[in-house]
């Protein structure tokens, strides 16, 4: 019998338990280890955070379902990693800490034959002081289900004082100088603009998107070329009519580096420090790794980055070396996830750390790092989740080590669709399609990716759309009848 240890019950880690557990069976063993005790659909997360879905709606409790599929589930968060085990345990293993129940506070060391790290990021609000829904934070978020639901309790104070005849200043973006999922960000500015015009409330909002884009429509994939209407146009131009529709105005090429009370301060390329007032505001924190140290048999720590990169994100194979922005290539992405030290370790969505960004790296005139991380979104992260799994599975049932079953970003097609507005009649959503994920300039060398796949479109559909998969992926997630016939 072999064991499969899962870190993170995401979309990436969940997905891959899944696939495990219907390919392995009975036979063999599939643990996973998440500090969470829900499932939940981040891409929903914009509706909670505008009042237009529940928290269970957009959740659903863990070990019910994986004691239907026959899964071990813990409740802890992993601290370390042991590839080599030491000198109590021959075999490799993970030390975890339980979150809740009896057990809370207590550690646990799990054996494996294989692991699959998909812990997600570190939502790195510290990294910015002032910066998050927490503590000394001055601002929200909704990048988890529980500040989603916050936000929009912060979201009705402001509505209810503009009803007063209260003017009100929203600021959403990116709340660090290196912040990704520009995307969701987008998502939530046009949203609010959709419910302060539902209450007639526009003379009295003052919206503004910041952004560490150089042009907006980068999206952390340095933005892209799409088809519409047969014409090619640039994401800067789709991004920048969509906002001006909206009655959004914009500030670009800003790195926030402070968060006050009502206050923004940020430095542009240029290297001016500016300040932005808000009386809301909801800006996406950077990422960093979970925080998992991994250490050899003799109990060091690994430091010469084996396992993990200085980020905290995991090992895989990409091409790590260091080049100019002009050198590299879509080939220098991964395509099995597997770590090259220890061939029996994967890592699945955002877990992994990338070659580079897709962005082009850019530094203010005082010299500081400004630009998007590269984005691992939904679906992504499912299908990496699901081909770690077929990999491990096949390896398990047959012996070989052969990688069969590939997913690189750089040959992989995405679909996003971005929510501009709820409702049924006249709701909207953008919907974008790009392939492949990462530019392939040798491939494509005039638009960067396939531009006959590479499209986007608004309107009342798209929102229709988003909304199917909101319940198709809840459906899938379940394990509801036929579940693995949906795509990632």
């Amino acid at each position: 019998m072999s064991k499969v240890v899962v870190l993170g019950a995401g979309i990436s880690g969940h997905t891959a338990a899944a696939f495990l557990k219907k390919k392995l069976g009975k036979k063999h063993e599939v643990v996973v280890v998440s500090p969470n005790s829900y499932y939940h659909w981040i891409p929903s997360n914009i509706w909670v955070g505008i009042g237009q879905m529940t928290v269970d709606q957009v959740r659903f409790k863990l070990d019910k379902i994986y004691k239907k599929w026959n899964i071990i589930y813990k409740q802890a968060k992993a601290i370390s990693i042991h590839p080599e085990g030491n000198s109590k345990f021959e075999r490799p293993f993970v030390t975890i800490e339980y979150v809740t129940g009896d057990q809370q506070g207590q550690s646990e060391q799990i054996d494996y034959d294989f692991l699959v790290n998909a812990t997600g990021p570190k939502l790195n609000f510290e990294a910015t002081e002032g910066l998050g829904p927490n503590g000394e934070g001055h601002t929200v978020s909704v990048c988890s289900y529980d500040h989603a639901e916050h936000a929009w309790k912060e979201l009705q104070k402001s509505l209810q004082k503009m009803e007063a005849g209260e003017k009100q200043t929203f600021l959403v973006g990116t709340g660090h100088p290196l912040a990704t999922c520009q995307g969701a960000a987008f998502e939530y500015a046009l949203n609010i603009a959709f419910e302060v015009k539902k209450r007639n409330l526009q003379h009295l909002a003052d919206i503004v998107w910041i952004t560490n884009e150089y042009e907006l429509g980068d999206f952390g994939m340095g933005g892209a070329f799409i088809k519409r209407g047969g014409y090619v146009t640039p994401t800067r131009v789709f991004a920048e009519s969509i906002l001006a529709e909206y009655g959004i105005r914009w500030i670009k090429r800003a790195g926030v580096n402070k968060v006050e009370k009502n206050l923004v301060h940020y430095e542009n390329l240029a290297g001016e420090f500016n300040t932005q007032k808000f009386d809301f505001a909801m800006l996406i924190p950077g990422f960093a790794g979970a925080g998992i140290k991994g250490f050899d048999k003799l109990d060091k720590e690994l430091t010469d980055g084996s396992l993990f990169k200085p980020n905290g994100f995991m090992t895989v194979d990409a091409d790590y070396t260091a080049k100019p922005f002009e050198e590299w290539r879509a080939n220098d992405w991964p395509e099995t996830y597997q770590n090259p030290t220890y061939d029996n370790i994967f890592a699945a969505g955002i877990a992994f750390a990338p070659p580079h960004s897709m962005s082009k790296p850019m530094k203010t005139a005082n010299g500081n790092p400004q630009f998007p991380a590269p984005p691992r979104t939904g679906m992504p992260s499912g299908v990496i989740g699901k081909v770690i799994a077929l990999n491990i599975a096949r390896r398990i049932k047959t012996g070989d080590k052969t990688i069969k079953h590939k997913a690189s970003m750089s040959r992989m097609a995405a679909a996003c669709i971005v929510s501009a507005g709820y409702g049924l009649r006249h709701g909207k959503a953008a919907t974008m399609t790009v392939s492949p994920i990462v530019q392939d300039w040798e491939k494509y060398p005039e638009w960067g990716r396939d531009i006959n796949a590479t499209v986007g479109e608004i309107g009342l559909s798209g929102h229709w759309i988003k909304l199917l998969l909101h319940y198709m992926f809840m459906h899938k997630a379940k394990g509801y009848p036929f579940w693995w016939l949906l795509p990632e």
